[in-house]
């Protein structure tokens, strides 16, 4: 089956860096999507950013012009740099994927990496 694993959050000052990675693993599969949403406490699952196979992005405008989503096709991987952190952006950040495998099409969700920040 397939299997998100996820790396790269911690904790980073107000208007540090961090860079989150997630590799899709899974043989026989198609990925259409990948991409991050997050959750804060007390709060719903929301967007982050999701990227096409073909490379088209859709962004959070509240993220948008601060993280940049890359992949690479050939690892299945895709990489969330994100700058300029605000307070407002911890939360637990789940890696997403559309997938189809042999018996369908579904969507996938990593184990969750926890970015705080804090100073």
């Amino acid at each position: 089956q397939v299997q998100l694993v996820e790396s790269g959050g911690g904790l980073v000052q107000p208007g540090g860096s961090l860079r989150l990675s997630c590799a899709a693993s899974g043989s026989g599969c198609t990925i259409y999507k990948m991409g991050w949403y997050r959750q804060a406490p007390g709060k719903e699952r929301e967007l982050v950013v999701v990227i096409s196979s073909r490379g088209s992005t859709n962004y959070a405008d509240s993220v948008n012009g601060r993280f940049t989503i890359s992949s690479d096709n050939a690892k299945n991987t895709v990489y969330l740099q994100m700058n300029s952190l605000k307070p407002e952006d911890t939360a637990v950040y789940y890696c997403y994927a559309d997938i189809r495998l042999l018996t369908g099409r579904n969507d996938y969700w990593g184990q969750g990496t926890q970015v705080t920040v804090s100073s």
